[in-house]
């Protein structure tokens, strides 16, 4: 099964959210020839959305009394909603604070993805951003020091005109993991604040001088593997060597970047763990059969085809003896 496009997933988060979200929470139940009955809420990370959108479907299938309430708002949402009981299930694409498992947060891995640094494809020094890549310096001086007024500072070849960066402007997973590969948080990063994923993919299809950064499957076409139009990848310069090298260059095809995420070539962060995230003293039967769900073979399957990286079987294991605590 292959995600939909973008704005049809969203149309049918909007009819769930308004249809299920208003209809009375269904009394959970459990009968061996229908399944379980009940109602699951979640919200939270851009990243995991399609995912669960895929998996509540699947889920749906064997257990047709039950009702799903999803709404992506960011990572940060998905965790405050979680901690005041407002969804079952948080969204969260980065670690957990300190202070947030305390409170009671119990996080449950389903998942791995990236954070890419993305930039207008029609830019007019692409090909050579492309040969060349961006040294983790560069990044840090783009998105925290603003170092750069003028694309010709930070390489002399490139177009003198203004360099546009945009960053998340709601609290989120991929910001986050994007700031802790540069040595700082959400709120060090500084630019143009845009909301959701696919409101910052948007804007760098918009502006041929722009930079960001965006979770993988909104840079990337799932059907043909490419990436999408008007937007690209601008390749992190690993070895520092002011070049792409054959074994640092994995953008061209989604399936070689995935598979250097999964090898870690590519480096974590921005790499990093999508979670789902409970209260920890969570006791709902069918909350833990819908994560246990996730987490089965045929579940993690379609996450290669999707752009995401499947678990493997130790820490598909570890996740899963969470559960049983």
């Amino acid at each position: 099964m292959v995600i939909a496009k973008r704005k049809t997933i969203l149309i049918c988060s909007l009819y769930l959210l308004f249809n299920l979200g208003c209809a009375p929470k269904v009394k959970e139940s459990y009968d061996e020839k229908e399944g379980y009955a009940g109602s699951i809420s979640v919200s939270g990370a851009f990243a995991l959305y399609p995912l669960v959108i895929l998996w509540s479907e699947d889920f749906k299938k064997l257990n047709p009394k039950v009702r799903f309430n999803i709404s992506a708002g960011g990572a940060g949402k998905g965790i405050a909603d979680v901690l005041t009981n407002m969804v079952d299930i948080g969204l969260v694409s980065r670690d957990l604070h300190v202070q947030e498992t305390e409170r009671g947060a119990f996080p449950i891995v389903v998942a791995k993805d990236a954070v890419i640094a993305t930039i207008n494809s029609e830019h007019p020094n692409i090909q050579l951003i492309k040969e060349r890549g961006l040294k983790r310096q560069e990044f840090i001086d783009l998105f925290i020091n603003q170092k750069y007024k003028n694309w010709n500072d930070l390489d002399s070849r490139f177009i003198k005109q203004p360099v546009e960066v945009f960053v998340r402007s709601d609290a989120a997973g991929a910001a986050e993991t994007w700031a802790k590969y540069l040595g700082q948080s959400q709120e060090d990063l500084k630019g143009i604040g845009i909301f959701g994923d696919p409101g910052l993919a948007q804007s760098i299809k918009d502006n041929k001088l722009a930079i960001g950064f965006n979770n993988i499957n909104y840079v990337y076409d799932i059907v043909n593997k490419k990436t999408s139009a008007n937007i690209t990848v601008v390749p992190l310069d690993i070895n520092e060597n002011g070049k792409i090298d054959a074994e640092e260059n994995f953008y061209d095809h989604l399936d070689s970047l995935v598979n250097a995420v999964s090898k870690k070539v590519y480096p974590s962060p921005p790499s990093r763990d999508l979670l789902f995230v409970i209260q920890k003293d969570n006791s709902s039967p069918l909350v833990k059969a819908f994560i246990a769900f996730v987490l089965e073979k045929q579940q993690q399957a379609i996450l290669l085809p999707n752009g995401y990286v499947p678990l493997n079987e130790e820490i598909k294991n570890k996740e899963l003896e969470k559960l049983s605590k």
